[in-house]
């Protein structure tokens, strides 16, 4: 498990804030997903590469609620997360055919989980996941269980890039809270970026 600290250059930031506001609002841009009871996860969603289902946790080309395909990931975001993949040299090298992006409001928050939803193959050779967080920062929880008190409690400010492989590459992992009105000012100047947080998590399947 690796952070690498304000690793995305601003200039670089300023685009994906950009890039995912020109897709999140066209076809299987953002939305905001259910649970199969339809409670609503408290964040907005959308999958670059491979569709990702909440209620059947599976990957496919399109989602199942709309017909609406999954954009496909910008070279310029594949690039970056590459760079910090690389930069991280003892971990393994992947080629991301999935890019989720969360967008959360100053309320938005994630409970613990664990990403393993990708293929028997990628989760058996520990293949990392890169989450790489823009805009207000998050407390960001992780642990070896899903209860919140046990678990370890970082910042993730914006530019930072956090990377999971190996035997972390299954923890428990969660947001408590946005922390309200901590974005970068130029960041806010250049783009508008509404008060919260994007982040995207890049994943071989």
């Amino acid at each position: 498990m690796v952070l690498l600290k304000g690793f995305v250059k601003p200039e670089d930031q300023i685009g994906m804030v950009r890039m995912c506001r020109q897709l999140g609002k066209g076809p299987g841009g953002f939305y905001r997903p259910s649970y199969k009871n339809s409670a609503k996860l408290n964040l907005w969603m959308m999958s670059l590469g491979k569709n990702w289902d909440l209620t059947t946790r599976s990957y496919g080309p399109t989602r199942p609620f709309d017909g609406a395909q999954a954009p496909t990931i910008p070279d310029a975001f594949k690039m970056i997360a590459q760079t910090a993949n690389s930069t991280a040299s003892e971990f393994p090298q992947i080629n991301p055919d999935i890019c989720i992006v969360n967008y959360y409001t100053n309320s938005g928050k994630l409970g613990l989980h664990q990403d393993k939803d990708e293929s028997e193959s990628s989760l058996t050779k520990g293949l990392p996941f890169i989450s790489i967080s823009i805009g207000d920062t998050a407390e960001f929880l992780f642990g070896d269980t899903g209860d919140k008190d046990q678990a370890t409690k970082i910042n993730l400010e914006s530019g930072d890039v956090l990377i999971l492989s190996g035997k972390s590459r299954l923890l428990f992992h969660g947001v408590s809270h946005v922390k309200t009105d901590t974005a970068p000012s130029w960041l806010k100047e250049e783009t508008g970026i509404r008060p919260g947080r994007i982040n995207l998590t890049f994943r071989q399947y």
